[in-house]
């Protein structure tokens, strides 16, 4: 089990603002955990006794919606923190998290994180930024909902996965969704992404290499109204 104090990880999330012996201590009591794909972190409605630092792997944050289809909120990568906005408000999760690949994860008690936040104003803060970008991001998912076309918000989704997950050695996406993870991201129904999907190969935007999608024209997925 790696020792929090020497870990790379918390560069990329507000762990670095922790000063060495608060990571010594983190250290002791946390617990390392390995998730396969598809199994669920924790459940929309659970009460998160702590959160969890993703050491590896990626994991998406939905909500499940009235008529019984999941939205995809957020999908959360390598550096970043799980489930600390249920902790600190003291509410159960408002949403799941599941792995979308083999996942290592480290849990830290709730103790420990609020130990820490009553007495490291640096942590506190970085806290509270992260959660004002999370809050931001959803600002900005609600102004496409409303105002972007299903296109659009699906050729923007392949090129932010893209950007911010990169690809596999023969330049497919490096993350593996299926035509039910794409509808949740941009919010419409399957069919409605798949028939887009199609659209986008037979105009030559992308290709699929097996179940792997791979873009083929970046400028005109920019393009795509």
């Amino acid at each position: 089990m790696g020792k929090c104090e020497q870990c790379i990880i918390k560069q990329f999330n507000s762990l670095k603002a922790l000063t060495k012996d608060e990571l010594v201590r983190i250290s002791s009591c946390k617990t390392s955990r390995s998730i396969k794909k598809g199994e669920v972190i924790f459940e929309e409605g659970e009460v998160l006794n702590g959160v969890y630092c993703i050491k590896d792997g990626i994991c998406k944050l939905s909500k499940l919606s009235e008529n019984g289809k999941d939205q995809i909120v957020k999908m959360v990568v390598k550096g970043q923190l799980l489930g600390q906005r249920s902790l600190i408000s003291e509410e159960s999760s408002n949403l799941q998290a599941t792995a979308l690949n083999d996942m290592e994860v480290c849990f830290i008690p709730k103790s420990e994180i609020f130990a820490d936040l009553q007495k490291n104003p640096k942590f506190s803060f970085e806290v509270l930024k992260d959660m004002a970008h999370d809050l931001r991001d959803s600002d900005d998912i609600i102004v496409n909902m409303a105002q972007k076309s299903v296109r659009q918000r699906l050729a923007e989704t392949l090129l932010y996965i893209h950007e911010n997950f990169g690809t596999n050695p023969d330049d497919t996406l490096s993350i593996l969704l299926s035509r039910e993870d794409y509808a949740g991201i941009v919010g419409t129904a399957t069919e409605s992404a798949i028939r887009v999907l199609s659209q986008f190969k037979k105009e030559g935007l992308i290709e699929s290499v097996g179940k792997y999608i791979k873009i083929i024209d970046f400028a005109g997925l920019e393009r795509v109204e």
